[in-house]
């Protein structure tokens, strides 16, 4: 079983297995290959010149397999809650996960066959985006979202950071205390 799956392996999701994994989590990426970051031009992203979409979701998501998180391509198409954590079905196989991060971007199917609540989106032609509280959890104990999906603009340094904000809520709350991860040049 799995610590923390991750739907999703844009901005959001990468960053929030990044933090995930470099904390020992168990990580896995479950990514659908539908982000809009891949067909982006950034040139707004702090600390880089420009970078392409691809570029920076390939990237991201090899940080988080530097740091042990796996990587799989396919669609999720239900959770089910079991006694301890979930089970995810995909189009390819079953994986098992105590806590779930959905970063699924403009993506809301799952919403209502898992019973996830929703809301209108604020952002424009982001129609529904999931009902979470301040840390990024939802209706569902054991299941967050993060990034565009839980109604933060959709910029990829935005959902990113939204990303991380929930992986270090998740970790603090599987810790017992208030997680920090900061390194240091040597």
């Amino acid at each position: 079983m799995y610590d923390v799956a991750i739907i999703g392996g844009g901005p959001a999701g990468g960053s929030a297995a990044i933090y995930t994994a470099k904390a020992g989590k168990k990580t896995i990426i479950i990514d659908s290959n539908q982000g809009v970051t891949k067909r982006a031009m950034l040139n707004n992203h702090y600390g880089v010149a420009e970078i392409t979409g691809p570029d920076l979701v390939e990237t991201g998501l090899n940080q988080a397999k530097k740091f042990g998180a796996e990587l799989v391509e396919t669609k999720v198409t239900n959770i089910r809650k079991l006694e301890q954590g979930f089970k995810l079905q995909t189009e390819d196989g079953e994986f098992e996960a105590k806590y779930v991060i959905l970063a699924t971007g403009f993506l809301m199917d799952l919403a209502e066959q898992v019973g996830i609540k929703t809301k209108p989106g604020t952002e424009p032609r982001v129609k529904t985006i999931f009902d979470v509280d301040l840390l990024g959890k939802t209706n569902i104990e054991g299941i967050w979202a993060a990034g565009t999906c839980a109604g933060v603009c959709v910029h990829t340094i935005i959902t990113a950071g939204d990303g991380a904000k929930v992986a270090i809520n998740i970790i603090s709350e599987m810790n017992g205390e208030r997680y920090v991860d900061h390194d240091v040049l040597k």
